[in-house]
């Protein structure tokens, strides 16, 4: 047995990664001292409109501006670009530096994914291409003056493993004093692969969260996969499926700053989660062509070279040549919008701004009108589809910055802001067959302090718990009502799941069971 690293870095959850034989796997699963292995999986991961959209400029005036939090940005590296530093442009608010990628010794962002995610976060609009007063367009982050932990987990091609992604969260708990981190911006995921109690993934965020930071956590892409019948519902990815988690979903910003005629982007995952059947994502952000940040000569501005902002589109005086500013899309875009309102909420509230009642605020707050259908087209069969407004798709609603500032949730939510699971109680998709339970010590839920319909709004509740009152809404027996079906035993069938021995008898990585909080998680490879 060898060891990569003096203990895997791994400590914080008691946990150790390390290489092993597969020969040696049934003489360790023996070892009373062991719990669980877990393979060390891999892993991967416009703002002029986006910002106003939450109303995160609203609240800059009041200068909520996130000027001390430190927020931890676990990615592909973040390079100390021009926006990133100070308001009057002279020092770096990248404060610490760290690579937890094999092979790559470096803190840079080789695939240009983290440092867009950190524009989104805390990029100022002021400093880049020294045209400051001649801007005609300022891309603003949600959070401009947060100072931003890069701790790099994700290689040249946006790649990753679990060992990297748990060793970053081990040392951004280590620097939370050094550095006030209040907030961790994961972007990344990937398919669940085990219960989230169990997974090293949801045990790390799960340890952060206890001792403190919050964890912003992309949804996942894959919203249009009906690849098992399920029209895109039961592909939240890992650690998003953790209950504590605020995990996030991806709105579309179409191009303005009212929030009236923003629609679901069709990519965005739904829940429930798969296996334990959480309700996710928790709420939903702008996350489709976001203006950010360009990391130059990184593999996404090679690959998306078109997506790059030409100067004329924001400079008064700027040429017709690519600039310093890429679009992309996905719910890694939508995460750091609710990572920023965390800390704008974090520098209002001080430290009775807990995670659990962070994640209330936002939640409660989220505006919760929308269409109950939109449909779109989807692109790879050309045929038109439609998506359902429901709680497992746009969570609690769409992220209001402004109103989640004003709704002081600590400490007067005393509990854990776990998101609830689904239970299915009939073999038919019809009104009352599918409630809400609320885990144990839950602030959510009729039983705690924050009503379901306080939390989801009555268009996606009917009565005290049951959900789906209108059968127009939930007239899909595929998904819901036929246990006969693929998409019925994925989403209500363990079996499906959980069944295969080889999932449970991973070979590499070894994991005691015993959860933070009685929580965890994990998943499959992909950048958000």
């Amino acid at each position: 047995m060898t060891l990569p690293y003096p203990g895997g870095g791994l400590e914080f959850i008691n946990a150790l990664a390390t290489t092993v034989s597969l020969s040696s796997v049934p003489t360790l699963a023996q070892d009373s001292r062991i719990t669980y292995i877990s393979l060390d999986r891999p892993i991967g991961a416009n703002l002029e409109f986006a910002t106003p959209a939450v109303n995160a400029a609203a609240v800059h005036s009041l200068s909520f501006r996130g000027a001390g939090i430190g927020i931890a940005v676990i990615d592909s590296g973040v390079r100390s670009v021009d926006d990133l530093r100070t308001g009057n442009c002279i020092a770096s608010r990248i404060v610490y530096n760290e690579n937890f990628v094999e092979g790559e010794n470096t803190t840079d962002d080789l695939y240009g994914h983290g440092t867009h995610v950190a524009g989104i976060i805390a990029g100022n609009g002021k400093c880049s291409d020294n045209k400051a007063t001649l801007r005609s367009r300022v891309f603003l982050g949600v959070a401009p003056e947060a100072n931003i932990i890069n701790l790099r987990a994700l290689n040249a091609q946006g790649a990753g493993t679990d060992s990297s992604v748990l060793r970053a969260i081990g040392r951004a708990i280590e620097l939370r004093a050094a550095h006030n981190i209040r907030v961790i911006n994961l972007s990344l995921g990937r398919k669940p692969m085990e219960s989230y109690q169990i997974d090293p993934l949801g045990r790390a965020v799960a340890a952060a969260w206890q001792h403190g930071i919050f964890v912003a956590v992309a949804a996942g892409n894959r919203g249009r996969d009906n690849s098992r019948g399920t029209n895109g519902y039961g592909t939240i990815g890992s650690p998003g499926n953790h209950p504590l988690v605020l995990t996030v979903g991806a709105m579309r910003d179409m191009g303005t700053v009212s929030r009236a005629d923003d629609l679901m982007a069709s990519y965005s995952s739904k829940g429930p989660t798969a296996g334990d059947r959480i309700v996710k994502p928790d709420l939903v952000a702008p996350g489709n062509e976001i203006t950010s940040v360009l990391a130059p000569g990184t593999t996404l501005a090679n690959t998306f070279s078109a997506k790059i902002a030409l100067r004329s589109s924001y400079l008064r005086e700027g040429t017709f040549t690519p600039g310093s500013y890429i679009n992309l899309s996905g719910t890694s875009m939508a995460t750091p919008m609710a990572a920023g309102a965390a800390a704008l909420y974090i520098q209002k509230w001080g430290f009775s701004a807990t995670p659990d009642a962070i994640k209330a605020a936002l939640m409660k707050t989220a505006v919760k009108s929308f269409p109950r259908t939109s449909t779109y087209i989807d692109p790879q069969t050309g045929q038109l589809r439609t998506i359902q407004y429901d709680l497992l798709t746009v969570g609690a609603g769409f992220l209001d910055v402004r109103a989640a500032l004003n709704e002081f949730a600590a400490p007067a939510f005393l509990g854990r802001a776990l998101s609830p699971r689904l239970t299915y109680n009939c073999g038919m998709g019809r009104p009352g067959c599918v409630n809400l339970t609320h885990l144990s010590g839950s602030l959510f839920g009729n039983a705690g302090q924050l009503p379901d319909r306080n939390v989801w709004g009555t268009s996606v509740l009917w009565g005290d718990s049951l959900l789906w009152g209108d059968s127009v809404l939930w007239g899909d027996s595929v998904v819901w009502g036929d246990s006969r079906s693929q998409g019925y035993s994925l989403l209500w069938g363990d079996s499906l799941l959980w069944g295969d021995s080889l999932l449970w008898g991973d070979n590499t990585g070894l994991f005691p069971l015993s959860t933070v909080g009685g929580e965890g998680a994990s998943g499959a490879a992909a950048i958000f």
